[in-house]
């Protein structure tokens, strides 16, 4: 019988139990209770509730890292790539709609968080962009994406297209072809062949 791994348990049950309620309305004895766990299971991996949950939202931003590494490719056009990557994006994000809410609310609360928990969650933040900035770094080079701004605020405007599609907030843009439609808006502000067409225009005016 294979071991059963506790830690990757109350991850899983705390999940689950964000999908209806939020954080103040979660106990540990919630989460023990759903991850069919003894009480003392917990505070062997975790120092408390805040680490758990933080713990769990830190685990979703490694697998979404892993969600962007496997996805990339070169076997294809960069827009191709970067629409295949955004599929995978959003159907982690589908998927796992409990989990990306912990990690929006835990990424905000982690910002303002000192010691410990500010260095985490800058970690695992720092390990997120650059697996962005990766694919990003491959639209410049075969001069898909512009030059003039920097990969690592490119990548930022990306993820933070698909989170806001992701959060609902564009409602209008569902699907698919909703997809599409993203990643046609960010190729159009970061495309080369636009900031070339507007340094034409504006050396025609000197």
């Amino acid at each position: 019988m294979a071991k059963r791994d506790r830690r990757a348990e109350l991850m899983r049950a705390t999940e689950t139990l964000f999908a209806s309620r939020r954080f103040h309305e979660i106990t540990l004895d919630d989460v023990i209770r759903e991850a069919k766990v003894g009480k003392g299971t917990v505070y062997r991996y975790f120092k408390d509730k805040d680490d758990l949950f933080f713990g769990t939202a830190m685990a979703g931003f490694d697998e979404l890292c892993d969600v962007l590494l496997k996805a990339a490719s070169r076997d294809a056009p960069f827009d191709e790539q970067l629409l295949r990557t955004c599929r995978q994006i959003s159907a982690f994000f589908r998927k796992r709609r409990p989990l990306f809410r912990m990690m929006h609310s835990e990424e905000w609360r982690g910002q303002w968080r000192k010691g410990g928990f500010g260095r985490r969650w800058h970690d695992h933040r720092k390990r997120l962009d650059a697996a962005a900035v990766e694919i990003i770094r491959r639209g410049i080079a075969e001069g898909a994406l512009r030059r003039d701004i920097r990969p690592e605020i490119l990548a930022r405007f990306l993820l933070g297209m698909l989170r806001t599609r992701s959060r609902g907030a564009a409602h209008a843009v569902t699907g698919s072809g909703g997809l599409a439609l993203v990643v046609d808006l960010f190729l159009r502000g970061a495309g080369a062949k636009r900031q070339r067409n507007r340094s034409r225009g504006q050396n025609a005016t000197c």
